[in-house]
């Protein structure tokens, strides 16, 4: 079956890619993203959505389209915006301009997805209620959805349900997957400060050297997983940082050990948790030295709704077809703070697939910009499905 995106979403191709083109040139982190939310709240004006607010949650951009049938039912559909601290080397021509910022995970082509639902709805209103655009900032570990929530979000503009999409580069183009139930992994970050005693590098002897005690507590945590965990449930230590010293002949005073937690059930979480500070605990009693723990939860599991998630891939099979949807999607150990949402609101996200073949968060990251009226084509039809206008025989 071929792809059936609607034509007026066709014909605004050249369009998104010109916002797609810009937004991937003018990259801006979490809840700096001033130069993008101006541009989408010009977009969502001049395509005349009947509400636009913005500053929901620092730099978030709410638009809201009445449909033509008079319903009080609302349904959501979100985009995140944020870019990532990595200078690209794609050689794109339309590349970062901002050295060390570049939209490596496609937040860019989602905002322009949504976009482009945006103006479709607009032109078409075939449906039944509200259609409720939620432009969010700082999905990547800030907690931008937090925030929009705090900002009243949902009291401010209610919802009955709730949907979002990601791009996925290693999927085939145009395939849509979901999983249901518990879909993607809560995450948490852990800081380690290793205080410990520094001395002239000839001495060692009078040292208590933070960087042995950082290899020993490294060590130690990655046998968490493999030795305290069931292999039945899944769980993802990474230490992703670690720094000290300042010097060639010197051994250090302090270090930091720096990761993440990745988990799906809380009680692993809390085991994990307990663990790490009973292995820091340990260390800093045998070495006679302070070590300081600190785990901030970041992401919650993100739980999609199962009668929703069909609903979903039903109103994705119209555009792409039933052979490009696959409805039983594996578990991804990746976090998405789109959680937040569903914790509260019922809804679903899926990815759709594209010929990019660099991984996300990858300095050679790259979104095939065909995807872009296809994403919007089912974000615009997923609103027309579940508000459905009355049949009147």
């Amino acid at each position: 079956m071929a792809i059936d995106v609607p034509t007026k979403i066709i014909s605004s191709r050249s369009e998104l890619l010109s916002i797609f083109k810009d937004l991937h040139e003018n990259p801006e982190t979490g809840f700096e993203e001033f130069r993008t939310s101006k541009l989408v709240t010009n977009k969502l004006e001049q395509y005349g959505v009947d509400e636009v607010y913005d500053k929901i949650g620092n730099t978030g951009v709410i638009g809201v389209i009445n449909g033509r049938g008079k319903g009080s039912r609302g349904v959501g559909i979100r985009a995140d915006m944020d870019a990532l601290p990595i200078h690209e080397t794609t050689n794109l021509d339309y590349a970062s301009k901002k050295p060390g910022l570049m939209h490596a995970c496609g937040h860019d082509g989602h905002t322009t997805m949504l976009l482009g639902a945006a103006k479709y709805l607009c032109e078409t209103r075939d449906f039944d209620g509200r259609a409720v655009l939620i432009f969010q900032p700082a999905e990547e570990g800030l907690g931008g959805a937090r925030r929009m929530l705090k900002d009243g979000l949902l009291e401010k503009f209610p919802i009955d349900e709730i949907f979002g999409i990601h791009n996925k580069p290693n999927l085939e183009p145009n395939q849509v997957e979901i999983c249901k139930g518990s879909a993607m992994a809560g995450a948490a970050f852990f800081d380690i400060q290793i205080h410990g005693q520094g001395s002239h590098a000839a001495m060692p002897h009078k040292s208590k050297d933070p960087l042995l005690i950082s290899s020993e507590l490294v060590g130690q945590l990655n046998h968490i997983v493999s030795r305290s965990i069931s292999p039945l449930d899944i769980c993802v230590i990474s230490v992703t940082k670690i720094n000290s010293g300042t010097a060639y002949n010197i051994i250090p005073e302090t270090a930091s050990i720096s990761g993440t937690i990745r988990y799906f059930v809380d009680d692993v979480f809390n085991m994990v948790q307990d663990r790490i500070q009973s292995i820091c605990n340990g260390i800093e009693l045998s070495h006679n030295i302070k070590i300081t723990v600190e785990i901030e939860k970041v992401f919650d599991v993100l739980v999609n709704d199962f009668a929703l998630s069909e609903a979903y891939m039903d109103a994705a099979a119209n555009i792409v077809g039933e052979k490009n949807i696959n409805r039983n999607g594996s578990k991804s150990t990746g976090s998405e703070d789109f959680a937040d949402f569903l914790k509260l609101v019922p809804g679903a996200y899926c990815n759709i697939g594209h010929s990019g073949n660099a991984p996300l968060h990858s300095p050679e990251y790259f979104l095939d910009p065909e995807v872009l009226p296809v994403g919007a084509a089912i974000l615009s039809h997923v609103i027309e499905k579940r508000l459905p206008l009355p049949h009147i025989s």
